[in-house]
């Protein structure tokens, strides 16, 4: 909810400084002492926000970053420059105290499901309105009475479907404000930028501002010349129109945009636009009807289009090291993926319904991303051997991630302060060989983390680990699996233990309750014999002796 300071390190670094806009803060307190998505650190310690690199929010290199950044930014530190700043970001504070308020963002997968909902509930509402339209009026009703009995049904009927989309209504619009809030930082970022810069052009020298000129004169002329079409796609798209090309490698030509005229090449097996300037992908790439293999990594691809769905041959797809916030829905469509790579992009979520869709995935490349979690559905993927997710900021993992029985390699690395605890059902992963769990905030292993028998490679660094003891993970893998295994069978003994003895109680209860029950019937025969009257039934001889 607080600015991070990998993403926002002007924003950070000002609000940082501002007991009045900062979390409870004082002056001189950076913003990792309160970023949520950062470990908190002794008070006494100068706090500072983090460098956009590889080291834990603990690593002692952190403490510099403050320092850093005014040695970058020498003009930060001016009175003048602060002040302007400050009342630059006066609307991030206001903002960010409502949600405070409010909670947390939702994942993707509630608002998926809350928008589902809310459908389902308008379709059941017209149903009903129809149905209370067409409904045939009692011969003794008259007309402008029944008109008015159901003009008073359908108002009820459209009062209980309002309330009853209360509830999701508030989930989509507490997301619409977290994304407001998204938009809101990134603008004061921006903003920032824009003070500093001004303050660092009143003071740079003229042969500072020539530079710049200059630097921004050269930056125009290529985009002129890049806006050119290339000479080599010309050609490869003369070349294929007469003969039936199966690959094309177009990796490393600084292309800006592929012609939409590519779609209509549909022999191509192989497709590499890697390493280029591409900004998007024409729709028209669904007339690769025939395309396998998709290599669109390092471009500037904010988007996909949503086209790609019809490329139902596709079997592997690369769109890493670009600027995709999220993956079209219609990406579930391609039902033949075998391996699916998108990471170092700034994904906030997967499609919800990406592993009902994507049965055939055996590699899920995730890292370098901002996903919260994961969806439900990523569970279903039965095929999936390889999952890559270090790097994000998951909170944990869905309860039913042990269905992932073919699963070999899993990295949950440096997901930092978020990733806390594993599900109980982590022990049914038992085909797992490599685990990477370092650089996290775990503090115990699941008790079912003994059952993983092919595990071979466990990496538990930067954990603050108490189950197994730090001992134990000193001896290595297969010491934690067998102290893991021994805690797993002294839970169960114990509780096969508490099962005996509920078991005993029951029998000692039933026991005395049927003995209870024996005595009350016998007492009552007895009572009726005494008093019966004398001209009744004869009498036993026997009980009389007894008696």
């Amino acid at each position: 909810m607080d600015p991070n300071p990998k993403s926002f390190p002007i924003l950070s670094y000002v609000l940082a400084r501002l007991p009045s806009l900062g979390p409870g803060s004082k002056p001189g307190i950076s913003t990792s002492e309160f970023d949520i998505e950062q470990p908190a650190s002794p008070p006494s310690k100068p706090l500072t926000p983090l460098p956009a690199s590889s080291s834990s929010p603990d690593d002692p290199s952190s403490s510099s970053s403050a320092a850093q950044i005014e040695d970058d930014m020498p003009h930060l530190a001016h009175p003048k420059v602060l002040a302007s700043m400050t009342r630059a970001i006066s609307d991030v504070s206001q903002t960010r105290s409502v949600l405070k308020t409010l909670g947390p963002r939702p994942d993707h997968e509630a608002v998926d499901k809350a928008r589902a909902k809310l459908m389902d509930i308008e379709a059941s509402l017209a149903k009903q309105l129809e149905e209370n339209v067409l409904s045939p009026r009692p011969s003794d009703v008259d007309r402008l009475e029944w008109r008015a009995h159901l003009s008073e049904r359908e108002n009820e009927c459209r009062k209980a479907a309002e309330k009853e989309k209360q509830v999701y209504k508030a989930v989509i619009q507490l997301e619409e404000m977290h994304d407001a809030y998204e938009r809101l930082l990134k603008e004061a970022e921006e903003r920032l930028v824009k003070i500093y810069r001004q303050a660092e052009e009143s003071a740079a020298t003229a042969t500072a501002t020539e530079e710049s000129d200059e630097n921004a004169a050269a930056e125009d002329e290529v985009v002129v010349e890049d806006e050119e079409p290339n000479e080599d796609v010309i050609g490869l798209l003369h070349e294929a129109s007469g003969k039936g090309v199966e690959r094309v490698n177009l990796s490393g030509r600084r292309l800006r945009f592929l012609p939409e005229a590519f779609g209509r090449i549909r022999s191509l097996v192989v497709l590499d636009v890697s390493s280029n300037q591409l900004e998007f992908i024409p729709d028209s790439i669904a007339g690769l009807e025939n395309l396998e293999e998709l290599n669109a990594a390092s471009n500037l691809l904010e988007i996909l289009p949503d086209s790609i769905g019809l490329l139902q041959k596709l079997k592997f797809l690369n769109v890493s090291g670009n600027k995709l916030v999220a993956l079209p829905d219609t990406i579930c469509h391609c039902r033949s993926l075998v391996e699916l790579d998108v990471s170092f992009n700034n994904l906030a979520y997967l499609p919800t319904n990406i592993g009902y869709e994507l049965v055939f995935l055996q590699k899920l490349s995730i890292q370098l991303n901002k996903i919260r979690s994961l969806p439900s559905s990523v569970c279903e993927m039965k095929s999936l051997q390889s999952l890559d997710a270090h790097f994000n900021e998951l909170h944990g993992l869905p309860s039913m991630i042990g269905k992932l029985t073919s699963l070999e390699i899993l990295n949950l690395s440096s997901n930092f302060s978020d990733l806390t605890e594993l599900p109980d059902t982590f022990g049914d992963l038992t085909n797992l060989k490599e685990l990477d769990l370092s650089n996290n905030q775990i503090h115990a292993l699941p008790d079912t983390f003994g059952r993983l028998d092919n595990l071979t490679k466990l990496n538990l660094e930067q954990n603050p680990l108490v189950i197994p003891p730090a001992e134990v993970v000193k001896e290595g893998v297969e010491a934690i699996k067998v102290f893991m295994a021994k805690r797993w069978l002294d839970i169960l003994v114990e509780e096969e233990r508490k099962s005996m003895l509920e078991m005993q109680e029951q029998t000692q209860t039933g026991w005395l309750t049927r003995s209870t029950s024996w005595l009350k019937n016998y007492v009552t025969n007895v009572s009726e014999y005494l008093g019966s009257p004398r001209g009744g039934s004869p009498k036993d001889p026997f009980l009389d002796q007894q008696l």
